[in-house]
């Protein structure tokens, strides 16, 4: 069963309490850490149905019984009598996303050498039950064969409440929950000063790495006519708990300006015992001030309401971005890499919040829907997207080159920036090279499996 912290069912008594989760998380720069999300959904080899939950003989309950027998992993249910849903280890964990994907939450880790290893190490890991049962896992930001109808629903309490409340607030709810896949990354900070500048340029620059790393160019088998239809998704989920929190744009801005954010947003559930209690649209303020069916809000009610809003950057005990595709396992280090260089290094911070800095909520926000279908080659002021991405990857590489953490081979983070520099040089993102040189001749479905297959030998 799923672990849990007495701390957390202490009542919130006033504002303070509120920030606490912040205070509580900040760090020495000697403990920065980084923890990185890698999410992919599996389908048959050839066929290109979706494995669900459980049921037949291939499906992801399998997958997760064998990571418990063959490699040391714990299970984690809701409740005793529960559903399997989740498995940790070593300060990681493997989750399961709405639709079924396998998602690696890697443990805190100190350089971008650790996270490659630690994803190929879990690719590994899975490989002989997924050859066994003749599945394949894809590395791209969207299914890119199954209907919204065609994926199971993993038996989640959460998700059985998401499901019903969000297609009230966007078109695209289900599609998010159901068919996106992701890589995301996690960062420490030292103060609210800290925090707070880093929240600032990574919201103001979130579009520009979705742009860089679109990865999203086939819905239901078809090239849809964009590079990320995952990113096209994320504009109508719930503008809510989503988007670019223009509040943390200005300079300034602290923990209250979050807070306050997160207190206007609409909670999904709470949690009191083993019980699940759905309570969709009441704002967390109202909450806190009104209650609801005579309970009380809690410190562990508020976590749980901050993990479930999904803005671009995510502020909890860690700084998340989130804006990404799911990418090749060539690629899938590329994110972490980047924010690691422009976090983690002073200059680098300095040099993205300069270049950033009269960059507004409303022109940057205009931007994404022709990311979505334009990648790099979108403008952003008179000149294509590409054009910041290569200064945005200067940054980074001078960050990387300045902490100087090599690897066997005596390369240092900035090998795992190369394959996205590659691309950014020719103004192209991963689903302008997963579209590249199609065989008009050859069936479209084995062509796209095969170029978004995800091996552990990449």
């Amino acid at each position: 069963m799923l672990s849990h912290d007495p701390a957390l069912d202490v009542p919130i008594q006033g504002p303070d309490d509120l920030v606490r989760v912040f205070l509580e998380a900040q760090k020495g720069p000697s403990e920065f850490r980084i923890g990185a999300e890698m999410e992919k959904p599996g389908v048959e080899r050839g066929t290109a149905r979706s494995i669900p939950y459980e049921g037949g003989d291939k499906n992801v309950l399998r997958v997760l019984r064998s990571l418990v027998d063959d490699h040391g992993w714990h299970e984690e249910r809701e409740s005793a009598s529960g559903p399997l849903i989740a498995l940790s280890r070593n300060n990681a964990s493997v989750t399961l996303e709405p639709g079924g994907q396998l998602e690696l939450s890697g443990a805190p880790l100190v350089d971008i050498h650790q996270v490659c290893r630690e994803f190929r190490a879990h690719l590994e890991e899975i490989e002989p039950v997924s050859r066994a049962m003749g599945v394949q896992w894809l590395g791209v930001g969207l299914h890119p064969f199954a209907r919204r109808e065609d994926l199971p629903w993993v038996p989640k309490a959460r998700y059985k409440i998401m499901r019903e409340y969000l297609p009230t607030r966007g078109a695209h709810a289900l599609d998010m929950m159901l068919r996106t896949s992701t890589v995301q990354a996690n960062y420490d900070y030292v103060d609210e000063a800290d925090a707070m500048k880093k929240m600032r340029v990574a919201l103001k620059l979130s579009p520009l790495t979705t742009a860089m790393l679109a990865n999203s160019p086939w819905l239901e088998g078809k090239p849809h006519g964009g590079v990320s239809y995952r990113a096209e998704v994320w504009l109508d989920v719930d503008p809510d708990r989503s988007g670019l929190v223009e509040p943390l744009w200005r300079e300034g801005a602290g923990y209250a300006d979050y807070v306050a954010w997160a207190l206007d947003a609409p909670m999904f559930m709470f949690k009191r015992g083993d019980q699940v209690l759905a309570n969709t649209g009441q704002p967390f303020k109202s909450f806190w001030r009104d209650g609801f069916q005579g309970h009380r809000p809690t410190q562990g009610d508020w976590q749980t309401h901050l993990n479930t809003l999904f803005p671009e950057v995510r502020l909890k005990k860690t700084i998340e971005v989130r804006g990404a595709d799911a990418q090749s396992a060539r690629l899938a280090c590329a994110l972490p890499a980047l924010w690691t260089g422009v976090f983690y290094d002073a200059a680098a911070l300095d040099g993205a919040d300069a270049m950033t800095r009269d960059w507004r909520h409303a022109e940057v926000s205009a931007v994404r829907p022709e990311l979505a279908k334009h990648g790099l080659r979108a403008k952003f002021r008179g000149k294509p997207l590409a054009h910041y991405a290569l200064e945005l990857l200067g940054l980074a590489e001078g960050g990387l080159e300045r902490r100087a953490r090599k690897n066997a081979k005596g390369k240092d983070e900035r090998v795992h920036l190369a394959p996205l520099r590659e691309l950014a040089e020719r103004h192209m993102c991963p689903a302008d090279k997963l579209l590249e040189g199609l065989d008009p001749n050859k069936e479209l479905r084995a062509q796209i499996l095969e170029r978004t297959e995800l091996v552990a030998t990449a």
